[in-house]
């Protein structure tokens, strides 16, 4: 990438004084890196430039652009943050800064696996740059997805370490972000280093069954493309092709050949609205028998990470299975780019209230889990200890939601029990919880909630925590609120001193018999 070709790029999307300060983004970063190399041998600068080109690609507004530019200008030249504040203000210099700190956090890790850092002053760093602005790491998943585009230029080992690191933790947060080609790309990258024989292997797969799928299909695409038409359903139609780690993991549950995956080639009806996209479900399951176990509605209850979509799967009366992906256009931009359509420079162009705050502070329900990430540095940069592992659980896991009976949305871990809920609505709606009621039938305290699920808290003023609840719990901020409230009546202290007089005994027991 060169700058000529950046700013031909970034033309059509940013007015001229934007594409300006773009250009004086290039020379200082040009300076700056001048004499440095890639281990390709090109000169330095090529990678932040293409960084700044993904971030266009993306939709970015101008700022993050700019971060894309200089983000390694402070980490590895003689530029100063003061000095990027006063050359392009305070918002790209406070993007670079929380570039540089997520990188510093990173190199603080022993064990990459985790995506934790061994120190609660690096965790701090990572957590403030990700709770800031949540641009930091969208910057950062740009900076991975070039770095694995010249990966061939790494030694073997560091292949193998990017490639890992890349798989177990940017791909899945470009997936919590919404952003399902980037983690589609990241996914495929990686794999094809981890593993390149079995990537070969299905890769070859593949492409001998998509050959006759593709033929397949061409009919029925015909059949619903005329059907359509005559309900007068505006629409576009397109193949989707399923990722060969997409397709690894499918088939690495159970005893499962690639003719048992009915998803390799889906059709995706894209439409104008939410009401057209339940229209066409209809007239497909008119057109074809449909399974009805493999329909999913995720327009009505969305995945954790924001994802739209109806999903059917039908028989043909040739018995060919075909799936659908039924969506608007609105859906399908979010699920290609996800938080990143959020910025896009369209907005920022139209609405004069577009603001830093406004672009990162005012998050789908979600994206719940960024702002909380602020509260947990604070709390570990006060001294509070924080086990690492509920940290993975909270910030890292799979998230579902769940719904009050009033229709409030709450977002919780995969695997979170009703207590968790109950002390997310409330802490004293915790403390004196008695039952549970999900979808309107009485649920046990130790069976996990499930994403969609409405929960509804039965309270009892004389109800009280129990010490064993401690196992009935998988959040962070339940656990806390309820050992804080065991401390308070004595649960904890009266069970470590029971635990005490059981080890001195079988102390003295051992020494008797010695």
């Amino acid at each position: 990438m060169k700058k000529s070709e950046l700013l031909e790029h970034a033309k059509p999307f940013y007015e001229d004084e934007q594409l300006l300060e773009l250009e004086h983004a290039i020379d200082i970063a040009s300076k700056a890196h001048r004499g440095q190399k890639r281990k390709s041998g090109e000169p330095y600068i090529t990678h932040p430039l293409s960084v700044a080109s993904i971030l266009v690609d993306w939709g970015m507004d101008i700022d993050t652009v700019l971060a894309g530019v200089l983000h390694d200008t402070v980490e590895d030249t003689d530029v100063t943050l003061e000095k990027l504040e006063t050359l392009f203000g305070k918002d790209v210099a406070f993007l670079v800064d929380g570039v540089t700190k997520v990188s510093q956090a990173r190199a603080g890790m022993q064990d990459l696996t985790e995506y934790l850092p061994q120190t609660k002053d690096n965790l701090s760093k990572l957590l403030i740059a990700i709770g800031h602005d949540v641009r930091v790491i969208i910057i950062k998943l740009a900076d991975r997805l070039h770095n694995l585009q010249t990966l061939q230029y790494m030694p073997k080992t560091k292949q193998l370490k990017i490639a890992r690191e890349s798989l177990e933790v940017f791909a899945p947060m470009a997936d919590r972000l919404g952003m399902g080609r980037v983690r589609m790309q990241i996914e495929e990258l990686a794999f094809s280093y981890l593993n390149p024989a079995e990537f070969q292997k299905l890769q070859n797969l593949m492409r001998k069954r998509l050959g006759k799928s593709t033929r397949k299909l061409g009919g029925v695409r015909n059949e619903v493309e005329k059907a359509l038409t005559t309900q007068h359903i505006k629409h576009e139609i397109n193949g989707r092709v399923k990722s060969i780690y997409s397709l690894h993991k499918k088939l690495l549950k159970g005893e499962r050949t690639i003719d048992d995956i009915y998803d390799l080639m889906a059709l995706r009806v894209i439409v104008e609205n939410k009401e057209d996209c339940y229209r066409v479900l209809g007239v497909l399951h008119t057109l074809y028998q449909p399974m009805i176990a493999r329909i999913k509605d995720y327009i009505s209850v969305p995945k954790p990470n924001g994802y739209q979509s109806l999903h059917t799967t039908v028989i043909t009366p040739s018995k060919q299975i075909v799936e659908f992906q039924i969506r608007t256009y609105e859906m399908h931009e979010y699920a290609e780019r996800g938080l990143a359509a959020s910025f896009h420079y369209h907005e920022q162009k139209t609405s004069k209230d577009y603001t830093k705050s406004r672009a990162s502070s005012v998050l789908p329900s979600h994206m719940q889990w960024i702002t909380q990430l602020q509260e947990i540095a604070t709390k570990l940069r006060g001294g509070e200890e924080i086990p690492k592992s509920q940290l993975t659980v909270d910030l890292f896991g799979n998230r579902i939601f769940v719904y009050s009976p009033k229709g409030d949305i709450y977002n919780l871990p995969e695997g979170a029990y009703p207590l968790d809920f109950a002390y997310l609505v409330h802490s004293d709606i915790g403390k004196h919880a008695y039952g549970f009621r999900v979808n309107g039938i009485i649920h046990s305290f130790e069976k996990p909630l499930q994403n969609g699920d409405v929960v509804e808290v039965i309270t009892r003023k004389t109800s009280l925590p129990k010490a064993t609840w401690q196992e009935l719990v998988v959040t962070t901020h339940a656990r806390t609120k309820l050992r804080a409230q065991l401390r308070k009546t004595g649960a904890i202290e009266s069970i470590s001193h029971a635990a005490g007089i059981v080890r001195e005994k079988t102390r003295r027991k051992r020494a008797s018999s010695d």
